[in-house]
């Protein structure tokens, strides 16, 4: 299975083992959200999944992947595709999150289009949401997030200034991932829209990534805290092994940070190592969970130059 091709097949990770039972019926399809960066996509697909699969932070373009959450509800299944923030371009990398998306778009069955309660709609939310008019087969739901944040008006001119930005929405419905307010609203307006069919995935999967790709997302969650400026666009994360120490309950993993320049680097390591240390220990906190064991996280910092820019740098990061 290619990350671009939502369709699983007999092996899409460490997570799916077996084929899909027939044990979820009803309707089952794919949905994506789509949005300006930081609206807070990933969030809602953490939360409805019950799971973190994605990671999240208040930099944009956090979301490198097509990152695949599996919902199972009495009424049938959600794969829900996490996907970047689509943004205006300025490097190869940035060029290719955006070619991603346009994919997805067009094979998902429903669009969830998300903004922001806080915010006011601007002209990028006008423009992703024209723009979904070349996405004629998906379904289209309009979603005012974070209403945790936002008070009653602020929720209400939302809802009315989404409304105005299309006439095919099939809902609008404002929610907080946060709080969980709406969610089952919002899951039960997705299943309603997706066609008839079995389940897509094994029930009690929550995700396809591997997990060697999970883990190297908590790294690069964890190097992100904190930083500013160009270095979180900068910051790419290799998993070189992951592999369980013989005769001990421990599972060793080597990993490397990549960054473009020395500059960059030196804010990775910190003063004597300090930050690294930081970064190493609030990774392993969240990858001990997801491997089952104690973990020896052994962080490696390297340079690679350009390598947003640079094709073959970027083949060989996974993008």
């Amino acid at each position: 299975m290619t990350e671009n091709d939502p369709t699983p097949d007999a092996e899409p990770g460490t997570s799916a083992e077996s084929a899909a039972p027939e044990s979820v019926e009803g309707r089952s399809g794919f949905v994506t959200f789509v949005g300006r960066p930081n609206v807070g996509k990933s969030t809602l697909t953490n939360a409805l999944v019950g799971e973190k699969v994605a990671i999240t932070s208040d930099k944009p373009q956090t979301t490198r992947r097509a990152i695949r959450g599996i919902l199972n509800r009495p009424a049938g299944q959600l794969v829900i595709v996490d996907t970047p923030g689509l943004h205006k371009p300025r490097t190869l990398l940035g060029q290719r999150l955006n070619d991603l998306v346009e994919q997805v778009l067009g094979d998902v069955d429903v669009i969830g289009f998300c903004v922001p309660a806080t915010e006011k709609v601007g002209p990028g939310d006008r423009r992703i949401a024209e723009s979904l008019s070349g996405y004629g087969r998906a379904k289209k739901v309009a979603i005012v997030t974070k209403t945790d944040a936002a008070s009653r008006d602020q929720i209400t001119e939302r809802l009315m200034e989404v409304d105005s930005l299309r006439e095919d929405w099939a809902a609008v419905i404002p929610l907080s991932a946060l709080t969980r307010d709406q969610l089952d609203v919002l899951s039960d307006e997705l299943l309603s829209l997706m066609p008839e069919g079995p389940a897509l995935y094994p029930e009690g999967v929550v995700t396809d990534e591997s997990t060697e790709d999970r883990i190297a997302e908590i790294i690069r969650e964890a190097a992100l805290d904190g930083v500013r400026d160009e270095l979180p666009h900068s910051i790419a994360v290799v998993v070189q092994e992951v592999e369980p120490r013989e005769d001990s309950d421990l599972t060793d993993i080597y990993a490397d940070i990549v960054v473009e320049r020395d500059s960059q680097k030196g804010i990775i390591i910190g003063h004597k190592g300090s930050r690294l240390r930081d970064v190493g220990a609030r990774a392993r906190a969240q990858i001990e969970p997801l491997v089952g064991t104690k973990v020896f996280l052994k962080l490696h910092v390297r340079i690679a130059k350009e390598w947003q820019r640079d094709p073959k740098q970027l083949g060989r990061l996974g993008f």
